[in-house]
């Protein structure tokens, strides 16, 4: 079944799709609205046209889901943002902290075919420019284990796969402090009293706020 859907309700079905992976399965409208910077009104009334089309399950105090439908559309919604990504940042030479607006724009691009090419001209990546995977043809994706840098203990070390902040601020503030995909860290100490940590990076010492290491997905080494 053909679905003829707008640049805003795909944006909905998006942004309930990254909630349940973040949240819960059943997504309350504050947080949709608080998602997508809209009043609460304006959610209700577009969750119950996505309803009507059979694209989410909405009950009144409730929260929403998406169905499977919703979730297949969102899913290729995803893809094709990652892909525009990983396409603006290695063919197109784009920093990292500039390409997530342009890629919300180029992910309402309807042809599969041209999707399909662009994966290929790229050798099918598997992550996008921030770490996150990017689902395949079929919609299977693999997230991430949820491992944090805050969880790290004393004398341990471990790679950034990751970021969960991915905006512009953010990545700058990464810049920064040379940290990327990638980097390797060991964390030297941690601080209880406001769980800050002094962290070895290739360029020495830094630390890092609580705030910080609760935004960057790590894998131990």
């Amino acid at each position: 079944m053909e679905f003829q859907l707008t640049q805003t309700e795909e944006n909905y079905l998006k942004a309930i799709y990254s909630l349940e992976i973040s949240k819960a399965k059943n997504v309350s409208t504050t947080l949709i609205a608080k998602k997508l910077q809209t009043k609460a009104s304006s959610v209700t009334d577009m969750i119950k046209k996505l309803a009507e089309k059979d694209l989410v399950h909405y009950k009144k105090y409730q929260g929403v889901s998406l169905t499977e439908i919703g979730r297949k559309i969102a899913v290729e919604i995803v893809r094709k943002h990652r892909l525009w990504e990983v396409f603006l940042v290695n063919k197109l030479n784009y920093n990292w902290d500039e390409v997530h607006e342009i890629a919300e724009q180029l992910e309402h691009i309807k042809s599969e075919t041209l999707i399909d090419k662009l994966e290929a001209f790229l050798e099918f990546p598997t992550h996008d420019p921030h770490g996150d995977p990017i689902p395949d043809k079929n919609g299977n994706i693999e997230h991430h284990k949820n491992m944090m840098l805050s969880s790290v203990e004393n004398g341990e070390s471990c790679v950034v796969i990751g970021i969960k902040d991915s905006s512009d601020p953010f990545l700058k503030f990464l810049d920064k402090l040379e940290i990327q995909l990638g980097s390797n860290l060991k964390v030297v100490s941690k601080e209880p009293f406001d769980n800050s940590m002094l962290v070895e990076i290739a360029t020495g010492s830094i630390s890092i706020s609580n705030q910080i290491s609760k935004n960057l997905y790590v894998k131990k080494l």
